[in-house]
């Protein structure tokens, strides 16, 4: 069976352990992207298989219960966060009063337009304001510096496929990445405009990526420590821990990891301050 571009396959060589779609077709080899994971590889087409119908919504239906798992974990831990205002701001419930909240502002690049999608549903679900772009990884460097002056995001989250190849090199040679490079300069580029790690809070980094070089460009959060795969849906899960943690509080590394889908292997980070503002009295209008 010929396979083309959309396809969705799986690897021999790699026992099928994966789902992805056919992204491009460049003679004998096809560039694959992650189904689920944003990572991205080359394969000889004769290396392909075309998943069938039954096992592709068996994948789907196992990635959505990890998917709701990880959404219920969240839930609970922003149920805990919101009492916790609440106990604050009514001065433990002596007073009576109603708040309001000044919520966080997200920017999120992505180079892949499926994944965009569905963490923009998620953003939506959790109740965060966010302007989502789709932008191939090797141009946001030269648009993330007219991005951040005309959004003015408090959250950047700069993500798409990455993949490290062993055969380029080491594991500490930037060269060695897919799309590494172009997210640290994209960092850098950022922490130009914005040098304050608590005003402006950036994760970046997708599957594979070189944490320690997005790290050192001014990233707060990035992937990825041991170099494995990362979900599509875990930068949203950082993001959504810095916006609903009081900006009076810091945001350990540990729990902005804890909800998330792979955890401190394919995460990493810096201490940081939460970003949410409460304020005092909420007043209804009237019409007056």
């Amino acid at each position: 069976m010929d396979i083309t571009t959309g396809d969705l396959v799986t690897r021999k060589s790699y026992k099928h352990d994966l789902l992805f779609r056919v992204a491009l077709i460049k003679k004998e080899t096809a560039i694959i992207q992650g189904a689920d994971l944003r990572l991205e590889a080359d394969a000889p087409i004769n290396d392909l298989e075309i998943a069938a119908g039954r096992e592709i919504v068996k994948r789907q239906e196992k990635e959505k219960e990890k998917e709701e798992f990880s959404y219920r974990l969240f839930r609970q831990d922003y149920q805990l966060m919101k009492e916790k205002r609440m106990y604050q701001t009514t001065d433990g419930y002596l007073n009576e009063g109603s708040f309001f909240q000044l919520p966080a502002k997200v920017l999120h690049l992505d180079g892949d337009q499926t994944y965009l999608r569905k963490c923009i549903s998620l953003y939506q679900r959790v109740g965060l304001q966010v302007h989502g772009i789709h932008i191939n990884e090797k141009e946001m460097p030269d648009e993330i510096g007219s991005l951040v002056k005309r959004i003015q995001p408090d959250i950047i989250v700069i993500t798409g496929h990455d993949s490290y190849s062993k055969n380029k090199g080491m594991k500490n040679d930037l060269q060695a990445y897919r799309h590494s490079k172009y997210f640290a300069e994209t960092v850098r580029e950022a922490r130009r405009i914005n040098p304050n790690l608590d005003q402006l809070v950036i994760f970046a980094g997708a599957c594979q990526s070189h944490f320690e070089s997005l790290i050192r460009a001014g990233a707060n959060f990035a992937s990825s420590p041991l170099r494995v795969n990362i979900h599509a849906l875990d930068p949203v899960y950082i993001a959504a821990k810095i916006a609903y943690t009081p900006f009076m509080e810091s945001v350990g590394v540990w729990d902005a990891l804890r909800n998330t889908l792979t955890g401190e292997k394919g995460m990493g980070g810096i201490e940081t301050r939460g970003l949410l503002r409460t304020g005092m009295p909420y007043l209804e209008e009237n019409g007056e």
